[in-house]
């Protein structure tokens, strides 16, 4: 018996498989990080002025958009026109699944998107054919290398009363609200500034260059990675989680600190 577990130790050889598992999971593993890189280039896949993706997106628009906005785009009692509205438009929400709506209520909800990006692009495409509106962004703009003082400037003037300074979002009337803008893409972000999707109003390269546009990305982007050097930012939402919190938790502890106190007494 001893001969036989002997005989069954390790030789320090590789097995002859060893060589062909390390290759294929060099392959899987190289394949899922170059589907990660690309898959923010599928945009450039996609030729939004080709007839056959206009007939593909008027397709998935008669089938999943044409209830609401009408076959022709034209809208109905249940929903808006969307002639003149954009590729832009449809990018941003379709892309951030805010549309189709999962419910009525007072505006769409950010969740799970319904479509690919090609789907969505495509769709995008037969809506930017019916009538001309807000492009795509160019992605020069959205590389978040601008000017951050600027951008803060600019947000602080045009963006916080509603997003916060700290971009954080808050409440606005009737059940709406401005969302939060950490984590949101620099595609997203433009596009809403171009086309005012629910209160938002519209922002034009009249009202807001597209330099000045980068600018505000470049700022939403530094203030989403910088360090919170003073702490607990409680949100970052400015007096109001700062004082509930004085009062939920700093003002308990000074009660049940007196009630100790008159309790030990007596």
């Amino acid at each position: 018996m001893a001969r036989a577990n002997t005989s069954v130790r390790k030789s320090g050889r590789r097995h002859p498989l060893a060589t062909v598992a390390l290759v294929a999971v060099g392959l899987l593993v190289t394949g899922a990080a170059y589907a990660g890189f690309t898959q923010t280039s599928a945009t450039a896949d996609v030729d939004l002025q080709s007839p056959a993706t206009i007939a593909a997106g008027e397709k998935l628009f008669g089938a999943n958009c044409a209830t609401c906005h009408g076959m022709n785009g034209e809208g109905t009692e249940e929903g808006p026109s969307v002639i003149g509205s954009g590729a832009a438009s449809v990018n941003f929400q379709v892309g951030t699944g805010r549309m189709p709506l999962a419910f009525q209520g007072p505006q769409g909800m950010v969740r799970e998107k319904q479509f690919s990006e090609e789907q969505t692009l495509q769709i995008a495409a037969w809506v930017a054919s019916l009538a001309p509106g807000p492009g795509l962004p160019e992605a020069q703009y959205l590389q978040g290398d601008g000017d951050v003082a600027n951008g803060a400037t600019l947000f602080r003037i045009n963006c916080a009363m509603c997003h916060n300074v700290a971009a954080a979002g808050g409440a606005l009337t009737e059940g709406k609200f401005a969302p939060s803008l950490h984590g949101v893409p620099a595609t997203h972000v433009y596009e809403a500034m171009v086309t005012g999707p629910q209160n938002m109003p519209v922002f034009s390269d009249a009202n807001i260059s597209p330099e000045h546009k980068s600018d505000i990305i470049s700022y939403l982007k530094y203030i989403e990675e910088k360090p919170a050097v003073g702490g607990l930012t409680l949100g970052s939402i400015g007096p109001v989680a700062e004082g509930l919190f004085i009062w939920i938790i700093g003002l308990g502890i000074i009660i049940s600190f007196t009630v100790w106190v008159a309790a030990k007494s007596n």
